[in-house]
């Protein structure tokens, strides 16, 4: 059947789709106006380190920080800490968040950082096959590594290395050194080997190998539970196998950083020390693991739970007394106060000798 509309009919349906079309319209155009009106997100670029990245970690915080501060966008450049530094220092970061504090040191009497603060901490473990051919398991980091070197000597035991510059590195070189030991020399020797790549990389050479290796308890933990790898902890937690983990904001002040996103960092380095962010710390791998694969300092040092502890790290990271020099502060005394959880019965229990060594924070409590 053939429906014919009159004149008027056509005229009537013609108007309703011109109005149809003119609404239409105009829906898009203000959708597109909100659109491109909405405030766009700061972007945030952090310089870090491989294990902190390979745990999922970094996944975690993104999300939580991102949803408590929906105005931010952050990205991470997962790196060893040697080349973590490097990236800011050609200010293609905004700021770093590592676990070297010698190279630390160096970011900040550079005048590359400021406002450094420690955040968390966790041990190096040295792990190897079950079957330990070089007889190291209880024994102090010290004499385990001068059995390993026997061992290899003999043909018995294989050393991996992460010799790429990471923080891992870093004390893998220190521990050799305490020994009277450089990774130079070392380098000479057959058993001694160098993987020159991630943590997770160099877990997968040594369980091939059957060797042993220095690795950070979070991603030898992830490996192993993934099934990735079945060597064993050997060697565990001492003060000379302590980990600690820094963020430092990159130094607005200098000429080159200048396009460095200051504000947002000071943001990001706030909520890693806040409540919050503590707790982000304190929960990440409990489930899974049993334990924090990264234990939250500011807690540490709020309940003053273990004064041992917190003077190892004092010990290992902090710089004249401070974990931050005054000289490398910038608009950011908020961040140094003393914790409230410090009582003045904390000095009054020390010798004066002892008050002498206690950190700063410690010290000026005293008054």
């Amino acid at each position: 059947m053939t429906l014919i509309l009159s004149r008027s009919a056509l005229s009537k349906v013609q108007a309703s789709i011109v109005i149809v079309v003119i609404l239409v319209g105009a829906a898009l155009a203000m959708y597109g106006y909100s659109v491109s009106n909405k405030p766009a997100k700061a972007r945030l670029i952090v310089s870090t380190t491989t294990s902190l990245y390979e745990t999922g970690f970094l996944d975690e915080l993104k999300s939580k920080f991102e949803l408590k501060y929906p105005n931010m966008n952050v990205s991470f450049i997962s790196q060893g800490t040697g080349l973590a530094i490097q990236t800011a220092m050609r200010s293609d970061a905004d700021m770093i968040l590592v676990h070297d504090p010698a190279s630390e040191s160096q970011f900040l009497t550079g005048g590359y950082g400021v406002n450094r603060k420690i955040l968390a901490y966790n041990f190096f473990v040295v792990v190897g096959p079950s079957e330990d051919p070089a007889g190291i398991k209880g024994k102090s980091p010290s004499d385990a590594f001068k059995a390993i070197r026997s061992a290899g000597l003999d043909g018995t035991a294989i050393w991996v290395s992460r010799g790429d510059n990471s923080g891992t590195y870093s004390k893998e070189k220190s521990l050799w050194k305490g020994i009277g030991l450089d990774v130079k020399d070392l380098r000479k020797e057959v058993w001694y080997l160098e993987a020159g790549s991630t943590m997770t990389a160099t877990l997968k050479l040594a369980n091939e190998k059957r060797a042993y290796t220095l690795t950070d308890i979070g991603t030898y933990l992830l490996n192993f539970n993934n099934h990735n790898i079945d060597l064993v902890e050997l060697v565990e937690a001492g003060k000379s196998m302590l980990n600690v983990y820094s963020a430092i904001a990159d130094n607005p002040k200098n000429a080159n950083m200048t396009r460095a996103n200051f504000e947002g960092s000071m943001q990001f380095i706030r909520y890693l020390v806040s409540d919050e962010g503590q707790q982000l710390f304190a929960d990440f791998g409990t489930s899974k693991y049993g334990m924090p694969l990264f234990k939250p300092y500011v807690k540490l040092l709020q309940s003053q739970s273990d004064p041992t502890l917190i003077q190892w790290i004092s010990d290992l990271a902090f710089f004249e007394g401070s974990e931050c020099p005054q000289q490398f502060r910038y608009q950011a005394e908020d961040l140094y106060s003393i914790p409230p959880a410090v009582p003045v019965l904390v000095m009054s229990m020390l010798t004066e000798v002892e008050q002498r060594k206690a950190p700063a924070w410690i010290r000026s409590s005293k008054a």
